[in-house]
């Protein structure tokens, strides 16, 4: 079914946007009049129809899945609607009623029309991947098909949020510091430009013997300022070779074992993609997604290629014959303490709680690392900073002292 998004004014004057489902704009406005909204104006959202990993249609409403954070709570008052013992489709629109972000608003709506027409809570939601991934689709079919599906979401709205924390966790601890140094580039950019050619211009009218740290000073200026065009090309180029190379797997891979070989920020990345791969083998078996199914899914979810293979690895072994843990083991990628742990989970056949007891003892970790990352990087940045701007500035002092006391034993005679 189409959506329209509209504009129109309430009988009061005020002005309404929105956006409703409806088979032709004729009827959206029967539906808006309806409503007591006059309609201004009503365009049709573009739908692209393109494929999913080769296999399946899929409908998109926006290029940019904006409102993609506020999934968890729906997720969770979808659950709760459910646990009350509200239809399906019915609780699908009251999610729609309370949505404030119009392109969610509108994938919601797309849900609710796939519902109407006989498909799967699952088959529904696959149609919106940019909102709904593989492991959410997959839980909610596992949920579908045992009748449990509120319990599922409420899974599903943990896992969803628990993601989040870590990555926000990860995120403020790398945010300072990327500040800082943006703000150290910019006050060198401006002594460098501004402050450092006044301050040489004055020196070398003086016909002064410059001090070394001017004078390499002043060949960086003088460098930088001729060949600033070449760097900010060097660093676009960069910057559009690596999304490029972004979609090689193989590219993807080298760049994801130099990030885990990278001193402290290499453990912090390590830690959370384990955490991710255990919180999501754990959501998923206790679902009822078969372990096979459930690797699958999490190898995509780790964010890590390095460890993906070794998922995928582990994978083809079990389908050999052979149990999880020994193929973690000897990976030599994942810390042997989770081997270990999940040896003894698949031996009591508690496989999903010991992978719940890694996760949690992981979220420590990581949020014990994000701490460390930080109390490491602020100082070493600080002193950096410190460095290059006292360099530029006993640089230009250097030389306005020699000029003071020249000046100075000149007024003496």
């Amino acid at each position: 079914m189409p959506v329209f998004d509209y504009s129109g004014l309430t009988p009061t004057g005020e002005a309404k946007t929105g956006i409703i489902d409806a088979d032709s704009p004729r009827e959206a406005r029967i539906k808006l009049r309806q409503q007591n909204v006059m309609v201004i104006q009503m365009t049709e959202r573009a739908r692209t129809v393109r494929r999913d990993k080769g296999k399946k249609k899929v409908l998109d409403f926006s290029r940019r899945a904006r409102g993609r954070g506020e999934v968890p709570m729906y997720t969770r008052q979808l659950a709760t609607l459910l646990k009350a013992g509200i239809p399906l489709a019915q609780a699908v629109s009251a999610l729609i009623e309370q949505c404030s972000i119009p392109d969610l608003e509108a994938a919601f709506r797309d849900v609710r029309e796939k519902l109407t027409q006989g498909l799967s809570f699952a088959e529904a939601l696959a149609y919106h991947p940019e909102y709904f991934s593989d492991l959410f689709v997959n839980m909610v079919k596992a949920g579908e098909a045992s009748g449990s599906l509120d319990q599922v979401l409420d899974r599903l709205a943990d896992y969803l949020q628990r993601q989040a924390q870590i990555r926000n966790r990860i995120n403020a601890a790398l945010a300072y510091p990327l500040i800082m140094i943006m703000v150290g580039i910019v006050i060198v950019i401006i002594l460098m430009s501004f402050v450092v050619p006044k301050v040489l211009a004055v020196v070398e009218r003086t016909k002064q013997a410059i001090p070394l740290p001017t004078r390499i000073l002043q060949t960086m200026a003088d460098f930088l300022g001729s060949n600033w065009w070449f760097f900010a090309m060097a660093l676009l180029g960069l910057m559009i070779g690596h999304r490029f190379g972004m979609r090689s797997a193989e590219y993807r891979y080298r760049v994801d074992a130099f990030k885990l070989k990278l001193p402290v920020l290499g453990d912090l990345f390590r830690k959370s993609a384990v955490s991710r791969f255990a919180v999501a083998m754990s959501t998923l078996l206790k679902s009822g997604v078969p372990v096979l199914e459930a690797l699958r899914i999490t190898k995509d979810i780790v964010n890590n290629q390095v460890l993906a293979r070794v998922l995928d690895n582990v994978q083809k072994r079990i389908v050999e014959g052979t149990d999880i843990a020994s193929p973690l083991k000897r990976s030599g990628v994942f810390p042997p303490v989770v081997g270990y742990m999940i040896a003894v989970g698949e031996q009591s056949g508690q496989l999903d709680q010991m992978l719940d007891q890694v996760a949690s003892a992981y979220d420590e970790e990581v949020e014990v690392q994000t701490q460390k990352v930080t109390s490491l990087l602020e100082p070493l940045i600080i002193v950096a900073m410190a460095a290059v701007v006292g360099f530029i500035v006993i640089s230009v002092m250097l030389p306005i002292l020699k000029i003071s006391d020249v000046e100075s034993i000149r007024g003496r005679r």
